[in-house]
């Protein structure tokens, strides 16, 4: 059977941060009507994706999911299990963020059957957090992940940004260190982006705010790379860091370039060479969800060009490119064509160029966007 992905978009926030450029809404009057057209859209394509295929992970995103009572998550899990092969080993993981859940309400995700957490921690210092317009601070952030282990979660991931405006290597190296020393398995660390139609574009684009440039950037991101790994997070992938075993199976679906099925406003999904995207726009959502069954604003069919591009492009920003699958899947003619350029990139260090797989070093990472735009 052919392995597959599965993402849940649960939209509602508390309020929209500064920087997030994820499909969200603030009010929380369509909450029951969003899940109803969820689970009619869970079972539109139930049938077409339900046979030939089995789902290794499940992933609740947002918005803020974990806004919702463990009930509604349930509805929607139960209703997923039942229509569609879900592995039994499946992961499942909630996004959270500290101050919309306590100690009860994560056992009670436990005992839905989510058994991988991910929260949006951002950051450990309350200045950040005050940037960055969270609504938690520092002690809050702690006690959410501690309040995660004590509800039964061995599985814990937090997110953290970097590169914000007056942040120094010192104070990126606590951050790092304060989550090193708190019960999680995984790291996953980004660089602040100018993301359009965000208030901090606007805010940058005014002259208000001031990111640092591109070169202490990539300094700080090789700092992350070495301070992560002496604490024994290994990075997987360009972002991702986990201590061994706890790599997160739907990141791997995504970077290892296998199909993924999405529900919700604005969500995107990938199936048999086809890609395709909902509305982001809830009301439209749920119309058209009522008049067809689906709500699809576009799709594309992709060309075997295409697909090489973005099967090279994950492999490299992961876990590394393998040649005998390359080669199975789309010939020779790449990987011929791109020897002297591939040995360059070995003698500046980029890249490791061994027997059958090409993976980026430390340096190779930090310029991972040039080298694919040259590479590909």
């Amino acid at each position: 059977m052919k392995e597959s992905a599965i993402y849940v978009h649960i939209p509602f926030c508390d309020h929209k941060c500064i920087y997030c450029d994820f499909y969200s809404v603030v009010n929380k009057t369509e909450v029951n009507n969003y899940q109803e057209k969820i689970l009619n859209e869970i079972q539109y394509y139930s049938n077409e994706y339900s046979q030939d295929r089995i789902f290794t992970s499940i992933f609740l995103g947002g918005g803020t999911p974990s806004l919702m009572e463990p009930e509604y998550i349930d509805t929607i899990l139960n209703a997923i299990k039942a229509q569609y092969n879900i592995d039994p080993h499946s992961e499942v993981t909630l996004e959270t963020n500290p101050g919309t859940v306590d100690l009860q309400k994560l056992k009670d995700f436990h005992s839905i059957g989510i058994n991988r957490i991910s929260i949006g921690v951002q950051s450990f210092i309350n200045e950040e957090l005050k940037f960055l317009t969270r609504i938690h601070d520092k002690d809050t952030a702690i006690k959410a992940v501690c309040d995660a282990e004590k509800a039964g979660f061995n599985n814990i991931s937090i997110d953290l940004i970097y590169n914000l405006p007056g942040q120094t290597k010192d104070s990126w190296v606590y951050n790092l260190e304060t989550a090193v020393n708190l019960p999680i398995k995984h790291i996953s660390a980004y660089s602040l982006i100018l993301e359009g139609g965000t208030q901090l574009n606007k805010l940058v684009k005014d002259g208000k705010i001031v990111l640092p440039d591109i070169d202490y950037d990539g300094e700080i991101y090789e700092l992350t790379i070495d301070t992560l790994k002496q604490n024994s997070f290994h990075q997987y992938e360009v972002s991702n860091y986990a201590k061994q075993g706890y790599e997160c199976m739907h990141n791997k679906a995504y970077w290892h370039y296998r199909d993924y099925l999405a529900f919700g406003a604005s969500a995107h999904s990938f199936m048999n060479g086809r890609r395709w995207w909902n509305y982001s726009n809830l009301r439209l959502y749920m119309l058209k969800i009522d008049e067809l069954g689906n709500a699809v604003a576009g799709y594309e069919e992709l060309t075997q060009e295409q697909m090489l591009s973005e099967f090279i492009m994950l492999a490299l920003r992961s876990s590394g490119l393998d040649l005998q699958i390359l080669k199975q899947k789309f010939g020779n003619d790449w990987i011929n064509n791109r020897q002297s350029y591939l040995k360059a990139l070995e003698r500046r260090g980029l890249i490791y160029f061994q027997e059958e797989m090409i993976t980026l070093t430390k340096k190779g990472y930090a310029v991972c966007d040039e080298i694919l735009e040259k590479i590909l």
